[in-house]
């Protein structure tokens, strides 16, 4: 049977969330009833909508007409009895099951016998929630995402018990929003927390166990992959507690280590600190509930007095193929003079012809003139051998990722480059160390880890062994700024900070589809949609290459020995098949053929 459109929407809980929500309601049309057992949340929701509805007439979005109509759209209350007349409850009370329980059980008394209760959890059982009520066939999750006006996901969660016309209602309503309805199974996180709750966890642990600073391990996943925010600013964003809370009900239903709440995330919770709500998290804001980032006794200062970076006035690019040219790219840009040097004359004129079409598309973008790019291209000395490196003050390898091809061009390296210079490593996966080695000087070797394209990405992660000296590292930093580059430092573990964090998060979404809880297409629909990722995972997966994820996970796996970071076997499955991505045409995607 369907059912009727929903016009009147009571929402129950009036924080951060739940104001979002009503406002969006509002806007829409619908009248809205807004509920909460705190007066002054009720006028914080109210005044929020004034005010936003206020900014909307200034930039012309809406007119003073429509935002009296708006205004008086939405109510507030202290009771449950005004849900009376609701055809949809939305409750976003906090995470706690007895609380929610204890909700629903009110409404069941109040509200009519047709109207549908919609729950926002985002780890409690939905179908839990169901059986508890009078009416489980009229419970479903609507599960928004924060902040809800502006992001266009909605996970709506249906259980067993969910009768089919409250769910078609439900997705309509969230379509009438302007959002994107995705449907979903009952188990804790959903899609997109699932896949990305873990990976904060993951990064509160490495922030912990202090293998790099906040601000390292922020910026890393916002310059190396593009993501709107850190993910230690996000969990501040998202409430310390409310992530504890919600690892914990992931970590019971799953048993993996990965979703095991870092303890510090129980310190921090327990002290207080919940993140900007609080004023204190990861981060220190300037007051509760502010954006923002105030310094405190974390907080970098100024540099203290340490080793300078030795003069670099010459660098030497080993390799021929697509990374080598760009990192031979980006120092000739920035006015120093290149060695290129390839396996023999021929690859590395042709590394240098890669340079002069790069810039070439430079110059036709209008992003540089003809005379520059022939400035550039002069500062680029392709050579045949790593013999024409005497010279150099920074030698930077990338060659294939094979660490006994490695450990060849650094032993090379070491017999013929000068006295004092630095040899680096673009290595993604391998162990820094081990080319270190391969050397008379392991204190003049380290990681020098660029992301592709060279030239675009302004990461470049600097990884130091327990070998690697000061002054190594203070001249590759100071070397990363003259080029225009953000360094960020970090040890020689596999993964570094980006891989380390990525990865496993790759590899649970394949885990999903794996499982059948959701595809390709919705997933990658999730991670755009709701967490404001630029790539969905299986796109990202099609781009890197599937047999290059499936080495590194490898990689990952073999180093920290848990469960939880084994390769999915679906993800083997593929790249036995010779499926490796947009590179062969197919991966978890078909490609056209070039």
């Amino acid at each position: 049977m369907d059912h009727p459109p929903l016009h009147t929407v009571a929402v129950v809980g009036l924080g951060t969330m739940g104001t979002g929500i009503a406002d969006i309601l509002a806007r829409s049309g619908r009248q809205v009833i807004g509920i909460d057992t705190n007066e002054a949340a009720a006028r914080r929701a109210v005044a929020a909508l004034e005010a936003g509805t206020e900014r909307s007439v200034a930039r012309g979005r809406m007119t003073a007409d429509e935002r009296r109509d708006t205004l008086a759209r939405f109510a507030t209350f202290t009771g449950l009895e005004a849900a009376a007349d609701a055809e949809l409850v939305i409750e976003v009370v906090p995470e706690d099951y007895d609380t929610k329980c204890q909700v629903f059980a009110a409404l069941d008394a109040v509200v009519k016998p047709e109207a549908i209760l919609a729950t926002g959890t985002n780890a409690l059982s939905v179908t839990r929630l169901a059986a508890d009520s009078d009416r489980p066939e009229r419970v479903l999750g609507l599960h928004f995402f924060n902040p809800a006006p502006a992001m266009k996901l909605v996970e709506i969660v249906s259980s067993v018990l969910t009768s089919p016309a409250a769910v078609a209602a439900v997705t309509s309503l969230a379509r009438d929003l302007g959002k994107d309805p995705i449907a979903v199974g009952d188990r804790p996180g959903f899609v997109a927390d699932g896949l990305l709750f873990g990976y904060l966890n993951q990064a509160a642990a490495m922030y912990e166990a202090r293998y790099a600073t906040r601000e390292d391990i922020d910026a890393a996943m916002q310059l190396g992959c593009g993501l709107p925010m850190g993910p230690l600013a996000l969990l501040d964003l998202i409430g310390i507690d409310t992530a504890r809370t919600v690892l914990d009900a992931m970590y019971a239903r799953s048993g993996d280590r990965l979703h095991a709440p870092a303890p510090v995330l129980r310190h921090l919770a327990g002290a207080g600190l919940t993140g900007r709500k609080a004023g204190r998290g990861f981060y220190t804001y300037a007051a509760a509930g502010s954006a923002t980032v105030v310094p405190d006794a974390l907080t970098p200062g100024p540099a203290a007095d340490g080793p300078e970076g030795r003069p670099v006035t010459g660098v030497g690019v080993v390799g021929s193929g697509t990374m080598a040219a760009g990192i031979a790219e980006v120092f000739a840009r920035a006015g120093l003079p290149v060695v290129l040097a390839a396996r023999g004359a021929e690859k590395a004129r042709a590394a240098k012809e890669r340079i002069a079409r790069s810039l070439e598309r430079a110059v036709a973008k209008g992003r540089m003139s003809g005379p520059e790019r022939d400035a550039v291209l002069a500062r680029v000395a392709p050579a045949g051998s790593v013999e024409a490196l005497g010279e150099v003050d920074l030698a930077v390898e990338a060659v294939a990722e094979d660490l006994r091809v490695k450990r060849e061009v650094f032993a090379a390296l070491d017999r013929v480059c000068k006295k004092g210079a630095v040899l680096a490593t673009t290595t993604s996966s391998l162990p820094v160390v081990a080319c270190a080695r391969s050397t008379s000087r392991p204190r003049n070797v380290i990681g020098m880890h660029f992301f592709n394209p060279a030239p675009a990405m302004k990461l470049v992660e600097v990884v130091t062994t327990v070998l690697t000296g000061d002054g190594a590292r203070a001249t590759v930093r100071e070397v990363c700024a003259r080029i225009g580059k953000h360094p960020v430092d970090c040890s020689d573990r596999a993964g570094f900070i980006v891989n380390a964090l990525l990865f496993p998060y790759l590899n649970n979404a394949v885990k999903m589809v794996q499982e059948h809880y959701a595809s390709p297409d919705d997933i990658d629909a999730a991670m755009k949609l709701g967490g404001g990722y630029p790539m969905g995972p299986f796109e990202l997966l099609d781009v890197v290459g599937l047999d290059v994820s499936l080495a590194i996970e490898r990689v990952l796996h073999e180093e920290f020995r848990d469960p939880g970071l084994a390769p999915a076997p679906l993800l083997e499955h593929l790249v036995a098949a010779g499926c490796l991505g947009r590179k062969t045409g197919r991966g978890f995607r078909e490609y056209a053929r070039r």
